[in-house]
Order: C-alpha cells, then structure tokens, then sequence
C-alpha cells in the first residue's frame, strides 16, 4: 500500500492506540485503495471493523472528488439494529481523526423520527443501516439522485444474512446500486461460515470478481464443559436444567462479566428467574437481553455491559453478533449449541480482543450434550465449520422487490429482468418466470385481476412501471422486509411502562388474573386492549413462560457427524476427554443392551411393551431431517404391514410406535434387502408428499410468502390486524389459487420451502444415502436402553402435564436403574 497522507494517519493512530496491525488489515486496505471488492473472513475480535471501514476511507481518498456536495459515500449494511448502533460508535471512534467533517450515522427501525427528517434533507457521508431500511431507501422516488456519490457498500456479519430472505433482499439492492455505480465496492464481512466462496459469489455477483482475504491471526478458542456431578444414566431432553444451577453460580462468581447464552427465549426467561431466586443479593448486577423486550431495556442492558457494570446477563441470538463487549470474560451456554459455526460466534463474545482467548463452557441439560460438546471441540480443532445454504429464486422476495423498485422511480421491464439476474440467488430466473411475477403484481395474477388493490404496478405512456397509488404506495412502505412472525402484542404495566412484546397466540391463551414470566417478572395478566396486554406485578406463584416462534434448533450435519466419530471412538475404546469420561457409565449399558451407532453402523432397536412395539432408529441427523425420515419410514412400512404408527423425535434419532402384532424385524432383515427399500431415495418426493399432510404444512408455509409478497396487508400504525385476520387472509388466498390459479409460483414456492426448509429434503435424501452404506444392527430389546429412554420421554411429553411427566419418568428411571444396578 503506497504511503499516501491517510494511509500514515491510519499507522499512527494503530501506534497510538499500542495496536499491531494485522497482514489481512494491510491486504484489504491496499485492495480497497484499488477499488476492488472482496469478501474477509477472520476471527470475531480480531479487528474486521477497521480492516474494511479502513479501506473505504483509502478508496475515497484515492478518488478525492473535487466536488463539495454532500452526500452518502459509505453504506454500511448489519442485520441488527443492537449491532448497528454499536458500529456507529466503533466509526466515529476513528472518524474524528480520519475523516473529519463526514457525518456516521445509523439509519434502522429504532432512529428517532426527528432524525429521520434530518436524514431526509440531507443524508450522511456514512449510513449504518439494515436491509429493511435500505430497501425503504430504494423505494424513494429520488432514490437514485439520493445514492449519486455512494462508492462503498460493506455488510457486515454476512454468514448470518446470507442464508436468509434478507440476505436475498441484500442481494436485489446491491444490483441495483451496482446498476447506478459500475465501480461500486462492496465488501462483505463473516467469522464463521465453511462455504467462503460461495459466500463471496452470492455477495458479489458470479460476473463480478473480487478477492477473498482470510485472516490468519491466531485466535485461541476454548470449549469445555460444566460436569454434572452424577450425570444419569438414562437422560432425556432438560433433565439436569436447573441442576446445574450452583455450577453456573460458581462460574459466574469466578469472573467480572459473563454471558449465558441460551437457546430460545423462553429458556433465558427461567434461567434469568432461577438465577435471581437462587441470588437476590444479585438484583441490579444481572440482566436479561432478547429481541422480545422492549428497545429501551436491551439497549440499558447493552450499555451497562459495555461499562462492566453487570455481573452476568442471561441472552439468546440477540448478542450473538460482533457486539463488542470488551469486559466479558466468559461465555456460558446452556444447553448444547446445536452447531459448530454457533459455538465459535458465542465463544467470540468473551475475549473480543486480538490476542485475547475466547472461552465457551457448555452446561450440559441432558447428559448426552456432554457427547456433543466433545465432538463439537474435536471438529473445531480439525476446522470443521457449516456452510450457509442460500435461498434459490424466492418469488415472494422478487414480487415485493418490484413494488420497491416501481416507487423508487419505476422501471423499464427487460432492463430490470437483466438487474435481477445479477443478483445470485435469480441468476437461473427464466423469462417465463419473470412474465409470471410481473404480471402478478401488475394484476394480481390470473384471479385476482378484478381487485384493483393488486394492480400495484402499471406501466405509464412511456412503458416505465410505476405504482399508480399513493394508498398502495403508502401500504408497501409500511410492508417492506421478509421477517415474519406472527403477529407480536405490546406487554405494557397498568401504569404505561413497556415491557415488550409477546406472540399473540400466547396471550391469547390467558384469562384475566393468570400468572406468566416475562422480562423476568411474574406478572398479571388484566387485559387486552387495542392490541396491548395491560399487566400488574404479581406476587407468590410462579407463571406460565411465553413460547415463542423458533423453537429447537436442530443439530448440524457437521456437528451430527462429528458425534457419530465420538461414538466410534467409545466403541473402540479410545474415547478421551472429561466430557466421553462422564458419559462412560451411560455409554457402557447402551453397549452391554445394545449397540453403539456409528458412522458406518445404523443402530436400530425393537422393544416390546405395554404400549405396543417400539422402533427406535439412530441417523443422527437432527430432529428436522428425523421428523420427514420417521414420516417417510411410517409410510413404507404401512405399506407393507398395515399399521397406525406414533412418532417421536429428537435430534439423535426417532421412535415409531404401532399396535403389538408388529413385525418390524424383517423389514431390517439383510437377507431380504428390506432395509434398503426403506431407505431408498426412488421416489423419495412422492413419497414425502404422501406421508405428510403437506397441503397443511404449506398452507401454513404460504402465509409467510403471503405477506411478504404484499397479498396480506398487516395493517396501519396503532391498527394492526390480529393474527387471526392474517391466517384467514392467507388461507383464503390459499384456496383461491389452488382452485383457480393452480399454476401460481407462490403456491410450488410454498411447497418447495416446506420440503428444503422444514424437512430439509436435500438433507433427508442426503442422510438416506449415508444410511444405504450403513450396516444395519438391528437389536432386539428387553427394556429400554438409554438412548431409546430418551425418545420415549419426547413422546410422553406431548401426552402429559409437566408434574404427571415427571412422575412418569422418575417412575421408569427408578425401574431401568435398578436393571442396571
């Protein structure tokens, strides 16, 4: 890099700061003075932030514009709003010095109104926004005039956006930037993600070439675990849960700050509430952060962390990003991470610094976590980490995008079709299926021509769509994005304090004087009024948790695969490690009544029972691929053997259960080849399709495409619809298309998603071709064994209260422990 005026600023401030700056720092700031794009992968804390934002300002130096206008010349796009307002703050660290005079700011859904219209004027030299807000930006009628000086667009935290719709909406507006700038650079930036070129082609565009920089600073990472004292023998889902209480106590009293992630939000909201009754003496020292509370809590919880004020605090996803938080010295995460890439993100949180080691300790909920976070260290240390899908032609996405871009001062049909093409994920978008989305938003498709509130663009005398509307303008507006859930109430207390929101369907349960758990409070629940729950304090029981949208995460075909080692290893007798010495008791009763499965081995047991006849089968694969599998093998086997069959599931295998005079040992019988036409992959869609109430499960899929693609208006400010409305919107269109537009590509889309993204249907064919090479154990058994024990509870769980649950499963325990003794 040539030793230009800033370029020796930028050395002297590193210097002043006692900073070393890293090879991939220097890499990307020379390629950046040249303008040219690429995409950097390193370590979190290891200093991406200054690389890129570094680079942006040596390219605008190299430009120097003789122009004076004002204007934005850097966009920096992040898929949080916590995360944006943290990088302004890390920009303007620097910019005082390095680029005086310009403007950074963040532009999201929490900037004030105020500014906002200051933006409106006149728009910063650099904007830190997300891609709802860009593509609000996009829709302007001056849109283009407004981006007339942008040079460099950099998004951060790629790995998390490109796997998604919004990445897909990312992908669309740096077409369209790309189309208003030739020589725009774009950078993209990820720490955890195995697929680094497709990564960069899906920022850049397959005819764009770009550099792919890694940083090579060494970042030590340590995973351990909390070790149960007595860890059972025969576990299932949350067993240890708030036995391991006093160990993440003392975890927590060993360091300044901690984080402890979990991994749903009703998770945080127990472990928040155990930890205060356990140390009330810690009120005020620790804290609670999910992207349900209320904007104003998550962002006092964020300062204070930044401070070193807290003690702990208690989070889901809603930090797992590069939010530096300099004081955290430790990473607890409850319950296993359920992937790699997971893993490392949070371990990044502690030890944000180059040179710092970051530090991840499971506490383990189910002994059998302990296996996972022995194979989870083992594939981290050989590199293993999961590539990031990435959503193929998303019609929903292409129909809003057409909205935005008509209001963002129309377009010419060919010219768009070839900007759309651009982007990655439409790259293989027929002409035909151009005409189709077209034509859908400009009548509504073949039956809906006769609403004139889905004629949303027209072509003008000149042939440049436009929206004709300003209501259907203003509705768009207000519908940009692809974030769906279902509908969200205000949680407020009588006396007006906010509190957050909760899904509508949770509150819809409660009657009036009901206890829940929420911001850790139990509350009463009054009243519900205009879309806000009113609640007062309560005092003396303890409430219902709100369960939220998302739910489990399945284990990772990385992580999945990396367990079965571990199980080999153990089968061996090679197994090493506090977590596979833990686990040895459990692991040697699963080998004395049965078999280990491996990776070379499919574990496949019989049981006998009053119930009837248990099958249990380990892929170990993730509970999304074993629901379609267990669906799948229930209807091969009906076929064969008539037969009513329960299903059970979790994420190392699945249980089918039918009446007693059930066969199931020549269906695995090897003689016969039976079990390799349960697992064949001929026919494997019809077959899906047939086993699944698939016209419910897309149904449901299409809602989330309906809203999307414009066809359900979620209502105006202070006047939302209730989610009732929305499914019964969704589902009449639903319907309609089926009977009447039976060619419509939103309908295949719904399906297409339920099976990739519900099923992982790519991932079901995958694991059954892995299961075809497997050799099957079929073992026959006297009672459960540890790892069936844990199926059966998933089963009894969605048949039983919680205390009749638990008694239940001491019930069974007691009677195997005593077989075991």
């Amino acid at each position: 890099m040539s030793k230009s005026a800033l370029a020796q600023r930028i050395g002297a401030w590193f210097t002043e700061r006692g900073w070393t700056i890293f090879p991939f720092q220097r890499a990307v700031w020379r390629a950046g003075a040249q303008g040219r794009s690429g995409l950097l992968h390193a370590s979190t804390g290891s200093g991406k932030t200054y690389a890129v934002w570094f680079g942006a300002l040596l390219r605008a130096e190299r430009l120097a514009r003789k122009s004076r206008k004002q204007g934005l010349r850097v966009l920096w796009i992040t898929p949080m709003r916590a995360l944006a307002a943290d990088t302004v703050r890390a920009l303007q660290a620097s910019g005082e010095t390095l680029a005086p005079g310009w403007r950074i700011e963040a532009r999201t859904g929490d900037t004030s109104a105020a500014q906002r219209a200051r933006q409106a004027k006149s728009w910063p030299e650099v904007l830190v926004t997300t891609p709802e807000s860009l593509s609000l930006m996009l829709s302007q009628a001056d849109a283009q005039e407004r981006f007339a000086l942008l040079e460099t667009v950099i998004v951060d935290e790629w790995h998390e956006l490109m796997g998604s719709k919004r990445g897909v909406q990312v992908q669309l507006a740096l077409a369209r930037l790309r189309r208003w700038q030739e020589n725009l650079m774009t950078w993209g930036l990820s720490a955890t993600l195995g697929n680094l070129r497709q990564a960069q082609d899906v920022l850049l565009g397959e005819q764009n070439a770009g550099v792919l920089i890694e940083g090579k600073v060494r970042k030590r990472i340590l995973v351990d675990s909390l070790i149960p004292v007595n860890p059972t023998r025969f576990p299932w889902g949350g067993h240890l849960g708030i036995q391991m209480l006093q160990a993440l106590i003392a975890e927590i009293e060993g360091s300044a700050t901690t984080l402890v992630f979990t991994n749903t939000r009703s998770q945080a909201e127990l472990w928040y509430q155990h930890l205060l009754d356990a140390r009330p003496d810690w009120a005020g020292l620790i804290a609670l952060h999910h992207g349900s509370l209320d904007r104003e809590v998550r962002e006092w919880v964020e300062r204070h962390l930044k401070t070193g004020e807290l003690k702990a605090v208690v989070c889901t996803s809603s930090l797992d990003l590069g939010v530096d938080f300099l004081p955290v010295e430790r990473v607890l995460q409850v319950g296993s991470a359920k992937g790699i890439a997971r893993l490392v993100q949070r371990a990044g949180r502690s030890g944000h610094a180059p040179g710092r080691i970051s530090r991840v300790t499971l506490v383990p909920t189910n002994s059998l976590e302990l296996l996972e976070a022995a194979a989870a260290r083992a594939a981290l240390a050989q590199g293993h980490l999961e590539a990031r899908p990435v959503p193929d032609k998303p019609l929903d996405v292409l129909v809003q995008h057409l909205v935005t871009i008509a209001l963002g001062g129309g377009f010419d049909s060919l010219a768009l079709y070839a900007e759309v093409r651009a982007a990655w994920s439409y790259r293989h978008l027929t002409l035909d299926e151009w005409q189709w989305a077209l034509d859908f938003v400009a009548r509504g498709g073949q039956s809906l021509t006769v609403y004139p509130e889905y004629r949303r663009v027209l072509p003008d005398e000149q042939g440049t769509y436009r929206v004709p509307d300003v209501a259907l303008a203003r509705r768009h507006r207000m519908s940009i994005g692809t974030i769906v859930s279902e509908a969200a109430i205000q949680v407020k207390f009588l006396g007006g304090g906010r509190i957050g929101s909760i899904e509508e369907s949770f509150i819809a349960r409660l009657k009036q004087g009901d206890h829940f758990l929420f911001g850790g409070r139990i509350l009463e629940f009054v009243r519900v009024h205009e879309m806000t729950a009113y609640v007062r304090r309560a005092t003396g029981s303890r409430g219902a948790v709100p369960r939220w949208q998302g739910g489990k995460m399945p284990l990772s075909s990385e992580l999945a695969h990396a367990v079965l080692d571990q199980l080999q290893l153990a089968q061996e007798g090679r197994a090493s490690g506090p977590e596979m010495r833990a686990l040895a008791p459990l692991l040697a009763i699963q080998q004395t009544w049965s078999s280990l499965p491996t990776r070379t081995g499919l574990l496949v047991e019989t049981l006998s029972s009053r119930e009837g006849r248990h099958l249990f089968v380990y892929p170990f694969a993730g509970r999304s691929v074993h629901l379609g599998l267990a669906s799948l093998l229930a209807y091969r086997i009906a076929r064969v053997q008539p037969a009513t069959l329960s299903i059970a599931v979790n994420d190392y295998g699945f249980e089918l259960l039918g009446a007693s005079e059930l066969d199931y040992a020549p269906l695995f019988d090897a003689a016969t080849g039976a079990g390799v036409a349960l697992f064949g992959t001929d026919n494997l869609l019809e077959d899906v399709l047939a086993s699944l109430n698939a016209t419910e499960l897309s149904q449901r899929r299409f809602r989330e495409i309906a809203r999307i693609a414009g066809l359900v208006f979620q209502g105006y400010p202070g006047q939302p619809k209730s989610a009732r409305q929305l499914q019964a919107s969704s589902s009449l269109f639903f319907e309609v298309f089926r009977k009447h537009d039976a060619a419509n590509l939103l309908l295949t889309q719904a399906q297409r998603e339920v099976l990739e993204q519900e099923l992982e249907l790519t991932r079901l064919r995958a694991t059954l071709r892995e299961l075809h090479e497997r050799n099957i154990s079929l073992q026959p058994l006297e009672r459960a064994s540890p790892f069936a024990f844990g199926l059966m509870v998933e089963r009894f769980r969605e048949q039983l209260t919680t205390e009749k649950l638990s008694d239940r499963v001491a019930r069974l325990v007691s009677a195997l422990e005593k077989a075991a003794a």
